[in-house]
């Protein structure tokens, strides 16, 4: 594509998702679309830190700018670039430039490992620098597949129809990109990453039980040892941490969203003890529970969760 034609179609992108999410976006700034995976996000101002154990992702800065920070990285990016994430990690975001006058957008796409291991072999034979988080300008052709896609939100008989094959045609320019090599390995199967990826889906979904760590790496068809070694390449995390954070992530939602006490929030994700869960809450957020709530309450902000974009 030209650089006329590329720029057109950012512009066109941005337009068409800042229309969606003025129309659409929750007080929390996402504006999930009915195609799966798909949501914008909008900010009208710069926000507090913002702390999660993220999906796999790409995220397409339309308008604003971000900092992020990860284990062993911390980048900031601006409109006109991409953010990947190709595992479940922990990130603490802030939104660094934003303005009613001129709001934050992004377009958010989480990865889909059935259509990635239907694509897998675009790039089984291609040199591998698998960075787990990567940030890159936006392809012209990631730009264009996600310009036809968004266009469809207000046409449900045509995306209907045609969704299906756009969100395709996207992961593919994405496999076949700068991105491609870490977001393969989401879609090979049996890989350690989708080995992995099944413990992780029992702790998000799970996340207040006590679980062993014999039935996770059991889940991942691997020795305690073998799991526990890459657990933690994979996600930073042992998996205990992983479902501390997925636990203090959600309390903080509860308390914040809905109002809960801090007691209440603390046994609903699992805590026996307030005073624990305080202490831990205090050495991932930086703050106490109830300072927290109070400056959410005063407008000065802490830290939070959020998806990623």
């Amino acid at each position: 594509m030209t650089v006329a034609r590329t720029n057109h179609d950012f512009a066109a992108l941005l337009a068409h998702c800042r229309r969606f999410a003025d129309a659409h976006a929750a007080p929390d700034g996402s504006a999930p679309t009915c195609v799966r995976g798909l949501s914008v996000v909008r900010a009208l101002d710069p926000g507090a830190l913002q702390v999660a154990v993220q999906r796999p992702v790409i995220a397409m800065l339309l308008q604003g700018r971000k900092r992020v920070t990860t284990p062993g990285a911390s980048f900031e990016y601006v409109a006109g670039e991409a953010m990947v994430v190709s595992a479940d990690i922990p990130t603490v975001s802030q939104i660094t430039r934003a303005s009613a006058a001129a709001p934050y957008y992004a377009l958010v796409m989480e990865f889909d490992p059935a259509i990635l291991r239907e694509l897998i072999h675009v790039v089984a034979d291609r040199p591998r620098e698998a960075r787990t988080v990567r940030v890159e300008p936006i392809a012209a052709e990631v730009t264009d597949a996600a310009l036809r896609l968004v266009r469809l939100l207000d046409q449900p008989e045509a995306l209907a129809v045609l969704g299906e094959g756009l969100l395709r045609e996207l992961h593919y320019w994405l496999l076949t990109g700068v991105h491609g090599p870490a977001i393969s390995a989401l879609g090979v199967v049996d890989s350690h990453a989708e080995r992995i990826g099944r413990a992780i889906e029992i702790l998000r979904r799970e996340f207040r039980r006590r679980i062993q760590v014999d039935e996770l790496a059991k889940s991942a068809g691997m020795s305690e040892a073998a799991f526990h070694r890459h657990f933690r390449s994979i996600t930073t995390l042992s998996p205990l941490q992983f479902q501390k954070q997925l636990r203090l992530i959600e309390a903080r939602r509860l308390m914040l969203s809905e109002g809960a006490e801090i007691m209440q929030a603390a046994h609903a994700v699992g805590y026996a003890s307030v005073p624990q869960f305080t202490r831990e809450y205090g050495r991932m957020f930086d703050i106490s529970p109830g300072r927290d709530i109070r400056y959410q309450g005063t407008g000065l902000g802490s830290h939070g969760d959020e998806m990623a974009g």
